[in-house]
């Protein structure tokens, strides 16, 4: 198989290097992901800069290609420009923090893997709860479970899974189930300040 992995973390975050981990042995991944976090840009695309793509070290003896853009525009490129041959299938995360409700809409990892299925290619988000003990490797393996049920499947139509993995310091999950896109949002506010200067700026909080 040939296998993309992406994120919006940014391409050195623990959970990009879970996933290629995970994933090594079922064909040849890819990596192609944001050179920086970028949290929350939803699906936006870069249009009136140039994007740059640089060849980097992920630590663990792969290389990968370091995009100084967002994660739509990293799906695009990798699709477009950069690899030989389309991807089987497109894997975006593991992010830290859930993506449920309406998070779904703002999420860059989320995004990722919708774009890869504008592509007609089957595509994956994987988020895993934020907690005091962050399992990167489990949230993987949870994925490579799914992923394995899908090519068992051999799915020839774009398929689109927003995967959600629990707090693991509990243990493992019992099983996996499908739900609804739910509606449920953050409690937002806004915090004022002052810098130094005496100049007002807002902080986001919410929870």
């Amino acid at each position: 198989m040939r296998i993309l992995v992406t994120n919006d973390d940014g391409i050195l975050a623990p959970g990009i290097l879970a996933l290629r981990r995970a994933l090594a042995d079922l064909g040849e991944v890819t990596v192609v992901a944001p050179t920086t976090a970028q949290s929350a840009v939803g699906h936006g695309i870069t249009l009136t800069d140039p994007v740059r793509v640089h060849r980097i070290g992920l630590g663990d003896g792969a290389t990968g290609y370091s995009v100084e853009g967002r994660p739509a525009d990293c799906i695009k490129l990798a699709i477009l420009e950069l690899l030989p041959e389309r991807p089987d299938l497109i894997v975006s995360g593991v992010n830290l923090g859930s993506n449920v409700g309406i998070n779904v809409l703002y999420s860059g990892t989320v995004a990722a893997a919708v774009e890869g299925a504008f592509y007609g290619i089957p595509s994956l988000a994987v988020s895993l709860s934020d907690s005091d003990t962050v399992d990167f490797d489990g949230a993987a393996r949870i994925a490579r479970r799914l992923i394995d049920q899908l090519v068992a499947r051999n799915l020839q139509r774009p398929v689109l899974l927003n995967v959600n993995v629990p707090d693991l310091s509990k243990g493992p999950p019992k099983g996996i189930r499908i739900v609804p896109q739910g509606l449920k949002g953050w409690r937002e506010g806004w915090e004022r300040r002052s810098d130094p200067r005496g100049r007002t700026y807002y902080w986001m909080i919410g929870d």
